[in-house]
C-alpha cells in the first residue's frame, strides 16, 4: 500500500542546508526527518498490507519537503523499534580502499563507522549515516546490500553470513 511521509502524520522534517566552504547552501526544499509517529505504518501492517512509503514530509508550516529516502527509512526503523534496517544499492558494500573490491568492509562498529564518514564517497554517505542513525537509535542491526545479487535480501534474511555490510552499535 503506497504512502508518503504526509500520511497519518508519519514524518515530520525541518528544512536542512549544506555548509560549503563555511556558508550555508540554499538546495531547495530538502529537509530531514525530525520525528516519527508510525501509526499508520503499524496500521497497513496489522491489516495484512505492506507499506510503501514515499519520502517527503511536512515541516511544522505544512510545506512538504523531499528528503533522502534511505535516512527516512532509518528514522522509520527507528520508531517502530525495528531489529534490522537493510539498505539496497547498486554496490556490494563499504569499501575500505574503494575502487579496490578486495577491500569490502563485511562488519562495522557504530564508532569506527563515524570516524571514516568523512572520507567515504559521497554516493554512499548517506547510506552508511543512515545505517549509523539506525543503530545509534537502537536497531540491532543495519546492512547495505547490493541489489543486483539476485535473491539479496533473502541471503541477507536467511543466512547466517548475510551479505554487503554490517553496522552494528559496537
Amino acid at each position: 500500500m503506497g504512502m508518503s511521509g504526509e500520511d497519518g502524520g508519519l514524518f515530520r522534517a525541518e528544512r536542512t542546508m549544506p555548509v560549503v566552504d563555511g556558508e550555508p547552501v540554499d538546495v531547495g526544499l530538502v529537509g530531514d526527518v525530525v520525528s516519527v509517529r508510525p501509526g499508520a505504518v503499524l496500521d497497513l501492517v496489522e491489516a495484512g498490507r505492506i507499506p510503501v512509503v514515499s519520502s517527503v514530509a511536512p515541516d511544522a508550516d505544512g510545506q512538504v519537503l523531499n528528503v533522502n529516502a534511505d535516512t527516512a527509512a532509518a528514522a522509520l526503523a527507528v520508531a517502530l523499534g525495528a531489529l534490522k534496517l537493510v539498505v539496497l544499492t547498486d554496490v556490494e558494500g563499504l569499501y575500505s580502499d574503494w575502487p579496490d573490491r578486495s577491500s569490502l568492509v563485511q562488519q562495522i562498529g557504530a564508532d569506527e563507522l563515524e570516524s571514516v564518514m568523512p572520507q567515504i564517497d559521497s554516493g554512499m554517505r548517506p547510506k552508511m549515516a543512515a545505517c549509523l542513525r539506525a543503530v545509534r537509535g537502537g536497531v540491532d542491526r543495519a546492512t547495505v546490500v547490493d541489489g543486483r545479487l539476485p535473491h539479496a535480501l533473502l541471503l541477507e534474511m536467511l543466512s547466517s553470513e548475510g551479505t554487503g555490510t554490517m553496522v552494528r552499535l559496537t
